[in-house]
Formats: structure tokens, sequence, C-alpha cells
């Protein structure tokens, strides 16, 4: 006999957690499923791991910095004699508990957690651990995994999920790829004493976002000291007989010897074993399921969001789309959705990039290039007045129309990661330039170059 809810979520990540506690709060009786540990990728193998290792990298820079203020540091102190097994421990055990934390929350409001495998017997019922889950709605938000490539010894590489098993420091690594993922580990691996590599295929990084922060960050890479290889066409990783890997590429091209190579080339859709099919079910031409603006697959009843969607793969989007679902469906809020556009988001490189609204590319397309004009400011922030090293930081504002509405930020610079969330909600409350200029600047920091451009 089949259990009856109102709403069985299978994934316990971020969108599934928000979107079963606010259907529970609108006061459906949920059901999520999840065989793994709660918090998904978020929480366990992306943005909370990924920051406790990126301030550490950021605390190693520090202790270099306050010589140049004047503090007495002993030259042996420096970011290579981090015991990264210390680190580890630590930040596994904030993990655990916030895993706890996650599955209390649930009880709090009396979601019931079924600890197991899911997958869909029809469009309304749900199989896991040997029960049926029947429902009217069900919301898939399984999350991705990291794409290996398919080439000979890809095995023989880490991802990002391998990255977080790291019990110490590799001397010498090699990271794959252009995505943000790939600059945000390479700055960390680097910050924190290995010598780094950053392999891309093409020529430039961050190829979906506006070219300055990639720009940008490949020229402050490069002067913290990360090796750029760029147009590399690999081939194949292999273990050489010293027992270091080494990187094979086309044209006799060969790159190492590494002691760790970390394939950041993509993710792609947890779903191949959800029994999507027997549901009706469909996927887009690139293997993530398919919604629409609500959310709604394909078929009546199921939605999908989150990394399994492929749609603005971020923790908050999900979060955000299943208390929308949540409060449409249950909460009487007719016609109540995500709206994808203006959705901030930072890259946790080393200086952060922050990025919001259309690229300047997108923008002249979308408006046409004589209705848009664009600002720029760079400048080395005043943190780095007494330090050796001088990164600039770089502000472009997008604006469109007579009006100058602005419709683009993009920063690179200390403090962009902070900045950024108030300058969105002007952007999405439709700010032009001239608001911009009109308000007073917070003097001496590098937010007031968003205020100050002519």
């Amino acid at each position: 006999m089949a259990e009856e809810f109102d709403l069985v979520v299978i994934g316990g990540g971020s969108g599934g957690l928000a979107t079963a506690q606010r259907a529970a709060e609108h006061g459906a009786r949920v059901a999520l499923v999840e065989s793994g540990r709660l918090g998904g990728t978020c929480v366990n193998l992306g943005c909370v791991p990924k920051k406790i290792m990126w301030n550490a990298a950021e605390l190693g820079s520090a202790l270099s910095d306050a010589r140049d203020y004047g503090f007495n540091i002993p030259a042996e102190i420096d970011a290579g004699v981090i015991d990264w097994a210390v680190l580890k421990e630590r930040r596994d055990a904030y993990i655990h508990r916030l895993n706890g934390i996650y599955a209390a929350n649930l009880a709090r409001h009396k979601v019931e957690l079924v600890r197991a495998h899911a997958s869909l017997t029809d469009p309304h019922t749900v199989t896991a651990g040997g029960r049926a889950l029947h429902a009217p709605h069900v919301v898939l938000a399984t999350g991705g995994d990291p794409v290996v490539p398919p080439i000979p010894g890809a095995a023989l590489g880490i991802t990002s999920d391998g990255f977080f098993e790291l019990t110490a420091p590799p001397k010498r690594v090699a990271v794959i790829g252009s995505s943000y993922i790939a600059i945000e580990l390479a700055g960390i691996f680097n910050g924190l004493g290995a010598d780094t590599t950053l392999v891309l295929r093409g020529e430039r990084a961050l190829r979906n976002f506006d070219a300055m922060l990639g720009d940008a960050i490949l020229t402050v890479l490069r002067e913290e000291g990360v090796q750029i290889a760029t147009g590399v066409a690999l081939r194949s990783l292999r273990r050489a007989a010293h027992g270091a890997l080494e990187l094979e590429a086309a044209h006799s091209q060969s790159l190492g010897p590494f002691e760790c190579v970390l394939w950041a080339i993509g993710r792609v859709a947890r779903s191949a074993d959800l029994g999507l099919e027997r549901a009706g079910v469909a996927l887009n031409g690139e293997g993530f399921i398919a919604t629409d603006l609500y959310q709604a697959t394909s078929a009546e009843g199921i939605y999908a969001l989150g990394d399994v969607t492929g749609r603005a793969p971020l923790t908050p989007v999900a979060i955000a789309a299943g208390r929308r679902l949540a409060d449409r469906v249950f909460g009487g809020q007719a016609g109540r959705h995500l709206d994808y556009e203006n959705i901030p988001t930072v890259i946790f490189g080393r200086p952060p990039l922050g990025t919001v609204g259309l690229s300047e590319e997108a923008a002249r397309a979308r408006f046409g290039p004589e209705q848009v004009r664009v600002y720029r400011s760079g400048f080395v922030g005043l943190y780095h007045a007494l330090t050796t090293a001088k990164p600039r930081s770089h502000v472009k504002l997008v604006t469109a129309g007579p009006e100058e509405r602005v419709v683009g930020l993009h920063v690179v610079g200390q403090g962009a990661d902070e900045m950024l969330q108030g300058f969105a909600v002007a952007i999405r409350m439709g700010a032009t330039k001239k608001d911009f200029d009109d308000t007073v600047a917070i003097h001496p920091t590098s937010a007031e170059e968003v205020v100050t451009m002519r």
C-alpha cells in the first residue's frame, strides 16, 4: 500500500530542503528522500567547505601582508606550514554539525526524512527503501556531479569532490578547466603553498561571464605565481615511472610532473537512475531535466530545481526556486516563480570576483551597441598601500538606454563578495547611473568606485 503525502521531494540538498520546509510551513504533509548527507553539494562538497579553505588561503596571504605593515612575524611562519590535517578535521567537524542541524530542522517542520535511494515508479509514486510514497506533487532536486573527461588515465585525477578528501597538501598540482570552480581551487591551492598550474583548453577563463573578469583573474593568478597553460588539447593522463602524474597533450606537449591533477571541466545532472522515463520526464539537449518558468517538467505534477536542471546552478537559486514553488503550490500565491534575471554571484578567486546582470557583450546583443554605455575603473585598493603586492581591482558598470539604467555590474578585487549583495538590490529595482551618482560614497572603500565613476 502506498503512503499518502501532499509532496515528495527527492534530494536533500539546499533546494530540496528549502522546498520541503516551506511546503510544510504551509501545512503540507511532506516526505523528503535522501540517501546521502543532508545539505547536498553546497554543504558537503561545495560552497561551505570551499569557503573555509578559501579563508585559510586568505589568512596565509595576510601573514605576508602583515610583515609589510610592520608586524614582526618570523620568516618560517607562512602559508606553507599550515597543518592541513588539523584544518580538514575542524572543517569536517563543522560540516558534520551542519548535517545534524538540517536533520533537526526537518524534524521541527514535521517533514518525514526517508534515508534511501529514490526512483519514480509513475508520475505520482516514489519508491524508496522498500516504501511506496504517493503524492500529487513531486520535486526532483538531486543535484549534479563533476565531469571526468573521457581520456586514458583520467581516473588518476580527482574532481572537486576529491579535493575535500585530501589529507595532505600536494606540492605540485594541476587544475584543469576554465570555470569558476577551476579558478577557485587553483587560487586556494596556490594560497596554501602548492606549486599550481591552471590548464585551459582555450585562451580565456570564465567564458560565461563578462570578459573583464576572466582577463583580470588570469593576470592576478600569474602575479601570484600560478602557471597558466593555454590552448592545451589534452590526450591522456599517466603515471610516470617515478610515480608522478604527467599530462599528455596534442603536438607532443607534456605537462608535469604533478602530485595531483584535478578536473574542473563542468558538471552533469544526477538523474540517471531516477526512473524519469517511467514518469515521462524529459531531458533537454544537454542532459539536464527540462523545466519551464514554474519549475514544471514535462510530466504533470513533477517539478525540478537546482543543479539537476542546469539553470543558474547556484545554491541560493535552488533555495529561492524551491520556496517560490512551495508558495505557489501550497501557499495560495498564484503565479509565484523565480525570476532568473539579475542573479548576483561571486567567484571566490583570490581576489573574489562579483557579478550581477548582463555582461557587456550580452547587453550590446540585447539592446544594440548604440544603446549601451560602459563605465570602467581600475585601481589598487587601500589595503595594498603598504604591501609589496599591488593587485589591481576593477569595476565595470554596464548601462542601457537614454536613462542609462544599470543592467550589469562586474567587480574584481577585495570586498567584491560583500559589496555585490546591496548593489544587486538596486539593479533589480531598476536603478540608473544617475541614482548611483546621487548616492554618497563611503570613503575609503573599494565600493565607492561604483558610485563615483565618470
